[in-house]
């Protein structure tokens, strides 16, 4: 993939995920806990969708960083080199996860 090519995908990767943030922060927000309003079990879900909800947040977050570091890495002209070691990562590798910074051997 050619440089430009490569910039589109992280950028649209990170406007999705912005997105994906947008639109999850309902299922975020804290859970009611009045008996009144709301049965034990129902308040026993809403907490559980939310605590899965605050993981996606945060997977989505670490996914966010990664992907902005391999734009900064893009910007500086060390894209596609491994971080460790300096050494080109392989091609492979970088198709299957365009935010990899390192080589396989570091990775390990």
């Amino acid at each position: 993939m050619k440089d430009e090519e490569i910039r589109a995908a992280l950028t649209a990767e990170l406007a999705e995920l912005e997105e994906l943030q947008e639109m999850s922060a309902e299922a975020r927000a804290p859970v009611e806990l009045d008996q009144t309003t709301q049965g034990r079990l129902s308040r026993m879900d809403a907490l559980q969708t939310q605590a899965m909800a605050l993981e996606t947040q945060r997977r989505r977050q670490q996914r966010r960083l990664r992907v902005k570091a391999a734009l900064d890495r893009l910007d500086d002209g060390v894209y596609g080199a491994c971080i460790t070691c300096g050494e080109d990562i392989e091609k492979k590798r970088l198709a299957l996860d365009l935010t990899t910074p390192t080589c396989l051997d570091c990775a390990s």
